[in-house]
C-alpha cells in the first residue's frame, strides 16, 4: 500500500521505512497490541481520550513485556527496544502518519462506528483501518463510510503477547489487497492467522461463547460447583484455564456483550445469556479488572492465577 507522508522532523529517522501503527484505545487489548507491534519493530502510537488512560495503557504494555521477559519469551534488550518504539497520543490527530490503524475500543457497535467515521477523515487515505472486534460484524462497523473497502477485522487474543493466534475477517466490501496486507502484517508479528467469514462471533468467539455460557448455566442450576466445573474443563479437555477463570480474564461484561451480539445475530437458544452472568455484571463483578468475578483477586498487582 502507498505510504503516508514521512513523520515530522525530529522523529526517529527509521520511521520513514518501518511500519507505523496507530492503536485506538489503550485498554488491555490496545496496550497488548501496541506491545506486540513494537516488539516486531513497528513505530507505535497508543491513543486514548485522556492522558491518564493513555499513560495507564503504556504502563500495561510495560507490564506485559516485563512478564514476557520473566517467562523467557523476550530478552531484556528486546523489551527495552519495544518500549522505546511506543509513544502515546490524546485523540486521533496523529493517526495520519500510520500505515495501519487498529481500533481496540469496547465491544459496542455504535461506539465503533463513531470511531471509524472520525478515523476515515483523520487517517491517511491509503491507511488500512482494522478493528479488533471479537464478535461484531465488520460490514456493520464499516457501514456508512465513504470507503468501507479499507476496513477489515483483525482479532487479537488476550493476553496478546502470549496468544499466537489472530483472526482476519474481511467485510463484504473489504478489498482483497487489504485482507492480504493484514495477513502479512499479522505474520510479521509472529502470529498464526486463521480466516473467517464475516459472521457474528467469527470462529473463536462463537465457540467460546457457548463454552462460557454453558458453564454459567451449570453453576446457576447447581449441576456442579465453580471449582469442579473449572477442574473438569481443564483436566477433561486439556484446557489451560477453566471457563470461569477464562471469563474473569476476558471480563464478564465482555462475555455478556458477546452473547447478546450472537443472540441478536442468530436467535439461537445456545446464545441466550445465563441470568447469573447478567446479575453479576449488574453487581459490578466483572472479573480481574474489578478485583472480583467468579473468583476474587488482589487489587495491588495482576494475580498469577485465580484466588478462591
Amino acid at each position: 500500500m502507498e505510504n503516508p507522508p514521512a513523520p515530522a522532523t525530529g522523529s526517529d529517522p527509521r520511521d520513514s521505512v518501518r511500519t507505523r501503527v496507530f492503536v485506538v484505545g489503550a485498554g488491555i487489548m490496545g496496550s497488548g497490541i501496541a506491545a506486540q507491534s513494537a516488539l516486531a519493530g513497528c513505530a507505535v502510537t497508543l491513543e486514548d481520550v485522556s492522558e491518564e488512560l493513555a499513560r495507564r495503557g503504556l504502563e500495561n504494555a510495560r507490564r506485559a513485556l516485563d512478564s514476557a521477559v520473566r517467562r523467557g519469551r523476550v530478552s531484556p534488550a528486546s523489551r527495552d527496544e519495544a518500549l522505546a518504539n511506543i509513544d502515546t497520543a490524546i485523540g486521533l490527530r496523529r493517526a495520519d502518519a500510520a500505515q495501519i490503524v487498529i481500533e481496540a475500543a469496547p465491544e459496542n457497535l455504535e461506539l465503533k462506528r463513531a470511531i471509524f467515521a472520525e478515523l476515515e477523515g483523520a487517517a491517511h487515505p491509503s491507511a488500512i483501518l482494522a478493528t479488533n472486534t471479537s464478535s461484531l460484524p465488520v460490514t456493520s462497523i464499516a457501514a456508512g463510510l465513504r470507503d468501507p473497502g479499507r476496513v477489515v477485522g483483525l482479532h487479537f487474543f488476550n493476553p496478546v503477547l502470549q496468544m499466537d493466534l489472530v483472526e482476519v475477517i474481511p467485510g463484504l466490501r473489504t478489498r482483497p489487497e487489504v485482507t492480504e496486507a493484514v495477513h502479512a502484517f499479522a505474520r510479521t508479528l509472529g502470529k498464526t492467522v486463521v480466516a473467517s467469514r464475516d459472521s457474528p462471533g467469527f470462529v473463536t468467539t462463537r465457540a467460546l461463547a457457548v463454552l462460557v455460557n454453558e458453564a454459567a448455566w451449570m453453576l446457576y442450576e447447581g449441576t456442579a460447583s465453580r471449582d469442579d466445573i473449572d477442574t473438569a474443563y481443564k483436566l477433561g479437555f486439556h484446557h489451560p484455564m477453566g471457563p470461569f477463570e477464562l471469563t474473569d480474564l476476558v471480563g464478564l461484561d465482555t462475555a455478556l456483550a458477546i452473547l447478546d451480539v450472537l443472540w441478536d445475530g442468530f436467535r439461537d437458544s445456545r446464545y441466550r445469556a445465563c441470568p447469573l452472568l447478567r446479575s453479576m455484571v449488574a453487581a459490578g463483578k466483572l472479573g480481574r479488572k474489578t478485583g472480583e468475578g467468579f473468583y476474587a483477586y488482589p487489587r495491588e498487582a495482576p494475580p498469577p492465577g485465580p484466588a478462591p
